[in-house]
C-alpha cells in the first residue's frame, strides 16, 4: 500500500503520525517539507515507513569493486546473489531517483589500510579473518591513493558518477562490518536526516551491521531487498535468506526498489523488477 500526500486519496501528512487527509486542499495543507516531486509517502509491507526527500537519506554501504566486480577477489561467493538481484541496476536506479529528488546520499565506505594500520590485527570473526586473507579492500594508507584508481577498494566503475559529483557524502570507512567506528551518523545527523533508506552490500554483514546500529542510534531505516546480495556458501548457507529473515525481525520497513521508486518519484521507470 503507498499514499502520497497531496494526491485525491486519504494519505499521512508527513510529521503527523495517524492524522488522515482526504481532500486535495487538506493536503496542501500539510508542512512544506519536501525536497522534490512526492509531499511525503508512507510504504507499507513488511514494516510501514514514511519517505521524504528532506528527512530521508539513502545509505549505501560498499558499492566497491571487490564485493561488485565479476573482477572482485568475491565475485565467486556473491556473484550468483548480486545477478538474481539484479543488485548493481537496482542500486544505481535508486542513487539516480535520489538525485532527482534531492535526497542525500551516503556511502559508507569499507577499507583496510593493511600493513601497519590494521594488518597487525591479532584476532577476528570468521569473515573478517577471510577478508584480510584476501586482501580485500585493500588501501596503500588512510593518506595515500596510490594504486586506488581501479582497485578492489574504487567505486564500481557504473556508480563513480552519482558518488563523484560533488554532493555525495562519502563517510570515512568502516573497519568490520558495521558504522560504529565510523562518521555515519553523524553526517546523517548534521544534515538532519532521521530516515534511512539503506542498500548496499553485503546484507548479512555490513548492511546488517549498519541497521542494527543505525536504529540504535534512534534512525528510523528501512532496507531496500533488493538493492542488496549476500554471499552463499556451501557450509555457512546462504548470507541473503538469513538477513531476510532478520531485517523482518528489526527493520522499521523491507521494502523493494520498485516500492521506493514509486514512493519518492511518483512511478516505476521501464525495466525495473
Amino acid at each position: 500500500m503507498l499514499a502520497l500526500a497531496g494526491s485525491a486519496a486519504d494519505s499521512v501528512c508527513p510529521g503527523t503520525p495517524g492524522g488522515r487527509i482526504s481532500t486535495r486542499a487538506a493536503a496542501d495543507s500539510c508542512p512544506a517539507r519536501t525536497v522534490g516531486r512526492p509531499t511525503g509517502a508512507r510504504v507499507g509491507g513488511n514494516g510501514t515507513v514514511d519517505i521524504d526527500g528532506k528527512d530521508t537519506g539513502l545509505v549505501i554501504t560498499d558499492p566497491q569493486n571487490d564485493i561488485l566486480s565479476t573482477e572482485g577477489v568475491t565475485w565467486g561467493l556473491v556473484g550468483a546473489s548480486v545477478t538474481e538481484n539484479n543488485t548493481i541496476e537496482h542500486i544505481e536506479q535508486l542513487m539516480s531517483a535520489a538525485k532527482d529528488v534531492g535526497m542525500g546520499i551516503f556511502i559508507s565506505p569499507h577499507y583496510y589500510y593493511y600493513y601497519p594500520t590494521d594488518g597487525e590485527w591479532q584476532f577476528g570473526g570468521n569473515m573478517e579473518v577471510v577478508m584480510h586473507d584476501i586482501q580485500m579492500f585493500a588501501r596503500k594508507d588512510p593518506l595515500s591513493l596510490e594504486g586506488f584508481e581501479g582497485s578492489g577498494a574504487d567505486w564500481l566503475e557504473r556508480f563513480k558518477p552519482y558518488i563523484g559529483e560533488g554532493k555525495t557524502v562519502v563517510a570515512s570507512p568502516h573497519k568490520v562490518y558495521g558504522p560504529a567506528a565510523n562518521d555515519l551518523s553523524l553526517q546523517l545527523r548534521k544534515r538532519g536526516v532521521n530516515r534511512v533508506l539503506l542498500a548496499g552490500m553485503s546484507a548479512n554483514l555490513c548492511v546488517e551491521a549498519h541497521l542494527r546500529q543505525l536504529l540504535e542510534d534512534g534512525f528510523e531505516v528501512a532496507v531496500v531487498k533488493d538493492a542488496t546480495a549476500e554471499p552463499r556458501h556451501p557450509e555457512l548457507g546462504d548470507g541473503y535468506q538469513a538477513a531476510l529473515i532478520n531485517y523482518g525481525y528489526i527493520a522499521s520497513g523491507v521494502l523493494t526498489t520498485a516500492e521506493v521508486l514509486a514512493a519518492i518519484g511518483g512511478g516505476v521507470p521501464a525495466g525495473v523488477a
